[in-house]
């Protein structure tokens, strides 16, 4: 099969394919080096592991890390390479056969950064290396130019994506106007204060603890002043809000992922960030509450009656779907994205309250909910063509175990340690079932949307006699000569 067929074929499957989800299908190599020229091997591996590189850091799992390094390889030629993706290193090693040595680079990721802009534009880069002969040199240089690329958007849409992503949650948990505005304000605090913080190369760790600082703070002062005032208003909504916003941004999703396909060192890595930076919230939020207390602030009250019912479907559903577009924002999806994200968590958000009314537990329901925002994630992201990783991570924000966190801290601080681990266990439960939702329906999206034309590496389904038919009479018809042409070659014979 020549390259150009196998580019215009790769090109009608993969139009609505996710790269993550394509890749193991396209013909390589489409553009063979010369494998005996170190500097062209040198320069493809580097290419390969600088990929890898922006969508780990993006918090991609391992597996589709692993598996994008080695197509960008096997594009170039370097069809055999083994990969090695920890948690913070790239590793490959290639073998260009018996009569030349083994050829290895390796990689540090020294950052995270939640930019799903570059994360789908890295996606765009790998269908263009799929389907066009791009060299490594000008691959490389399109990559440093969507590495070094500023945000799409100005700062301040990311605070104010932040900022609403809190107001919702705190309508989401059926918070008034007052409480959904000083979630609102406080959330704004948090991240320019943290921003602040950031520069001066604070760790992330007292970051967290900054964050749950000032978001318990509002709501030990609104509880001081509700009761003279008359407000009838929940105060430790603004600290669930608080509590998810900071948990937003950790990698749940992918360590759960990369313990569940078969990465346990990563996974046991990210996991341990998760937790200490939970951690560091938690031990923010009681240094504010114990402050409260000196100064003779009321503590604040913890509701433990269960969810809303169903009746409050509409305004979850909005706050819900708003979330998600908010969280999307802040970590600089494309337009196109915020959309997608959307609906997707709207749809989640649908399914875990129909999923508590039929009976189903919190945990249950988490599941049941983000299964279905990983199916969407998949065949939404075909059509808005950016990485599921980007949909299905804002799906799920809203129903990050906030309050659930929150109630433990408060029965552990109340010394009710009974309700507080029951609550702190379910919380982990509730991020562990989302987690594992994504990834289960990220799996059965794959599965069944499995390409149709391409089945395994150059293997074509053979056009059937209707449709060489159809094509010969396209283009027939689309020739102006074509009828004198036949005849003339008819007479001819």
């Amino acid at each position: 099969m020549s390259p150009v067929v196998s580019q215009a074929v790769g090109l009608l499957v993969a139009d609505r394919q996710a790269t993550a989800d394509t890749i193991v299908s396209a013909p390589a190599p489409l553009q063979p080096i010369d494998l005996g020229d170190d500097a062209q091997v040198t320069e493809v591996l580097d290419l390969a592991v600088r990929v890898g590189e922006v969508v780990l850091a993006s918090g991609t799992g391992v597996i589709d890390t692993t598996t994008q390094v080695q197509f960008i390889a096997a594009t170039y030629g370097l069809a055999k390479v083994d990969v090695d993706v920890t948690y913070d290193s790239i590793r490959i090693w290639a073998d260009r056969g018996s009569l030349l040595p083994p050829a290895s680079m390796m990689r540090v990721v020294r950052y995270r950064s939640l930019d799903f802009t570059r994360l789908a534009a890295v996606d765009r880069l790998t269908r263009r290396i799929r389907s066009e002969i791009v060299s490594p040199g000008d691959a490389r240089a399109a990559l440093d130019a969507i590495t070094t690329a500023p945000h799409p958007y100005q700062r301040w849409a990311a605070t104010l994506g932040w900022s609403l992503l809190a107001a919702s949650i705190a309508a989401l948990l059926g918070a008034g106007p007052i409480v959904a505005l000083l979630a609102f304000l406080t959330t704004a605090v948090i991240d320019r204060t943290n921003r602040l913080l950031n520069r001066f190369g604070l760790p992330f760790f007292f970051q967290h603890m900054v964050g749950g600082m000032l978001a318990a703070a509002p709501a030990v002062g609104l509880a001081a002043v509700a009761g003279p005032l008359g407000l009838s208003v929940d105060p430790t909504l603004i600290i669930a809000a608080g509590i998810t916003v900071l948990l937003s941004g950790l990698s749940l999703v992918g360590s759960v992922q990369d313990a569940i396909t078969g990465a346990p060192i990563t996974a046991a890595a990210r996991m341990l960030e998760v937790v200490m930076m939970t951690g560091a919230i938690i031990a923010g939020i009681a240094l504010a509450l114990r402050v409260g207390e000196v100064i003779a602030t009321p503590v604040l009250p913890v509701d433990m009656s269960p969810a809303r019912a169903l009746t409050d479907l509409p305004v979850q559903i909005v706050a819900g779907a708003v979330a998600a577009l908010a969280f999307a924002l802040a970590c600089y999806a494309e337009r196109r994205a915020l959309a997608a994200a959307a609906f997707s968590g709207a749809a989640g958000t649908i399914c875990y309250v129909i999923a508590g009314h039929i009976g189903f537990g919190p945990v249950t329901g988490s599941g049941f909910a983000a299964t279905v925002v990983g199916l969407a994630g998949g065949l939404m992201a075909r059509r808005a063509l950016t990485p599921p990783l980007v949909v299905a991570v804002a799906g799920i924000t809203p129903l990050l175990p906030g309050l659930a966190l929150y109630r433990g801290l408060y029965g552990l601080l109340n010394d009710q340690l009974l309700l507080g681990f029951n609550q702190l266990f379910g919380a982990i439960g509730i991020g562990c079932a989302l987690a594992a939702g994504v990834t289960l329906g990220e799996w059965v999206d794959r599965t069944v949307r499995r390409p149709r034309i391409l089945r395994r590496f150059g293997a074509l389904r053979r056009p059937t006699i209707v449709r060489r038919q159809k094509i010969s009479l396209r283009r027939r018809r689309a020739s102006p000569t074509g009828d004198n042409a036949a005849a003339a070659r008819g007479a001819a014979r």
